[in-house]
């Protein structure tokens, strides 16, 4: 068993009230007197499971790396109301996971006087908030360990600017603070929160405040031990979890049953669910066709997409309920750098230059600043860059969202209420209506 999940035993937090928003976790104890929190701060890691394989399908089967075989489930690749089909599979149980994951973390940061504990609350606190909103847009927050069963305004949803600035925000600054660099069993780190951190302010468009927070997760890396792996295929399998390139993941494994029931990230990935026995999208091999086009071999490309069998290999399905889920690792953080650097007015040789190491992992040249030479050049590159990097890791729709360039990637006019996902209807019907449904759905 992976060890961010010893001692979960019977103080996971088991939720049964009709609402996943409004439930006192009914605990063996209070939660005012407990005193060692390790089970209760475990179960907010343990709950991140159920929101792994709903981001990965929406990452990647959403946007135009992957696609659906079997109706209803093209409803990823339609921009109308179809996705309104896909609660029970993906978005109840990621709602669901997420805002148990919130509450456990909740009763860490009311009850724990343990600074590094607290810390990790937070970021797991922000990580979920982080998913939700990217995901839904509007949602209910929830900063209570014990939030009232009977005041029905705790469920009305809030703006994403207030979840940013109001809950995520300042719980990963709270999290840098209180938490070590040095990556302890797979937990969050200091690096974990500030690279998040860099990472919302990326999706925010404050590329000013992502800028340090990224400088420093680059800069300081190699003194944590962090560092990208020689050979891009060895970041990614069961016997690869936690290497040096891993900032944080959600830990899997197969002696854990978690909330999600149906076919995981890897199945999905690797054409094993009859939905979508063909996953690959002809559009990523011709990413990667223009990747060789000066004749160079992309060696990310064996790792990603297998030709014949129209799938990814990226995580093998020996040992597919082993391999932990990426949520952060260096080469994404150094792609974010590389981005921020060229938005604030960078050169195009000093922004590039950062993805050297990258591309010489892949065998590829160093992108060349005077051919790249103007900052929607390199903005171009770069976003390239991030989708045959990370392709098949949950990272390509949320990428076009916050870009603004889904409409041009995927070549469709889409209509803005679907570039989130719909709520589930089992939340709007449980509150009586105070939750309220996404425009379109």
């Amino acid at each position: 068993m992976k060890n961010i999940y010893l001692l979960l035993g019977s103080l996971l937090l088991i939720t049964a009230c009709d609402n996943d928003l409004d439930q006192i976790p009914p605990n063996i104890a209070s939660t005012d007197s407990l005193t060692d929190f390790d089970g209760v701060l475990n179960a907010a890691y343990f709950y991140q499971l159920g929101s792994v394989t709903p981001m990965a399908v929406m990452g990647d089967f959403r946007a135009d790396n992957a696609l659906m075989d079997e109706e209803p489930f093209p409803a990823f690749d339609r921009f109308n109301s179809d996705l309104t089909d896909m609660e029970d599979q993906f978005f109840g149980p990621f709602y669901t996971a997420l805002y148990k994951s919130i509450l456990s973390a909740n009763t860490i940061i009311e009850n724990s006087s343990d600074a590094t504990d607290v810390g990790e609350a937070k970021f797991l606190r922000a990580l979920s908030y982080f998913k939700l909103v990217q995901v839904f847009g509007d949602v209910v927050i929830n900063l209570s360990a014990e939030p009232s069963i009977t005041d029905t305004s705790i469920l009305v949803r809030q703006p994403v600017a207030d979840v940013y600035n109001n809950v995520i925000i300042p719980d990963l600054t709270d999290a840098v603070a209180a938490l070590d660099t040095e990556i302890v069993n797979g937990k969050a780190s200091r690096y974990a929160a500030q690279g998040l951190l860099g990472k919302v302010y990326v999706t925010r468009g404050d590329f000013g405040s992502a800028e340090p927070h990224l400088a420093a997760v680059v800069n300081g890396a190699a003194a944590a031990g962090i560092s990208l792996q020689a050979n891009f295929a060895d970041i990614f399998g069961e016997l690869n979890d936690l290497n040096p390139e891993i900032i944080f993941a959600t830990q899997v494994s197969s002696s854990v049953v978690d909330e999600y029931e149906f076919s995981e990230f890897w199945s999905w990935s690797g054409g094993l669910d009859t939905k979508s026995l063909l996953p690959l999208d002809a559009s990523l091999i011709a990413a990667f066709d223009a990747s060789e086009a000066g004749g160079d071999t992309d060696l990310r490309r064996a790792v990603t997409i297998d030709e014949t069998t129209m799938s990814s290999p990226k995580f093998p399905q020996t040992g597919g309920p082993e391999h932990d889920w990426i949520e952060l690792r260096l080469a994404d953080v150094i792609l974010l750098y590389a981005e921020t650097l060229n938005e604030n007015g960078s050169s195009a040789t000093e922004a590039l230059g950062v993805l050297d190491g990258i591309r010489t992992r892949a065998g590829l040249p160093a992108l060349n600043p005077a051919t790249i030479n103007t900052q929607a050049l390199v903005r171009q590159a770069i976003q390239d860059e991030r989708r045959l990097e990370l392709a098949f890791e949950g990272q390509r729709w949320f990428d076009l969202v916050r870009t603004g360039t889904a409409d041009a990637e995927l070549g469709e006019t889409i209509d803005p209420n679907y570039l989130v996902a719909p709520i589930p209807i089992s939340e709007v019907l449980a509150s009586d209506g105070v939750i309220t449904q996404n425009p379109g759905y």
